[in-house]
């Protein structure tokens, strides 16, 4: 098996894989946008964007539309290598398993 140590622990939450594979997408992203993607309320998003944030994978710009607030967000390049590293290292882990079982012979039973 893989080494689990190459497993990002931050992006084993599904709603922070989630959130970074939604970015990972698109060069800026509206609060909005990301929001609705990964189907959470406000609060839940910005709490999960700040714990990115502190961990340098997400940043975020503030400004405005004609007179709307705005929050755009963006996976850092930090962001974009933890990603590439945490999905490297599962795809590792589900290959060796699947090599594993097709090494494996179950005896026969009757």
């Amino acid at each position: 098996m893989a080494d689990r140590g190459e497993l990002d622990q931050a992006l084993l939450d599904p709603t922070r894989l989630s959130i970074v594979s939604v970015l990972a997408s698109a060069r800026w992203a509206e609060f909005g946008y990301v929001r609705d993607s990964v189907r959470l309320s406000d609060s839940a998003l910005s709490k999960q964007v700040g714990t990115l944030g502190k961990l340098g994978y997400v940043e975020t710009e503030k400004g405005y539309v004609g007179k709307r607030p705005r929050t755009w967000l963006n996976l850092t390049r930090a962001g974009r290598k933890a990603l590439s590293a945490h999905v490297a290292a599962l795809q590792r882990i589900a290959a060796d398993a699947e090599e594993s079982g097709a090494r494996h012979r179950p005896e026969t039973r009757e």
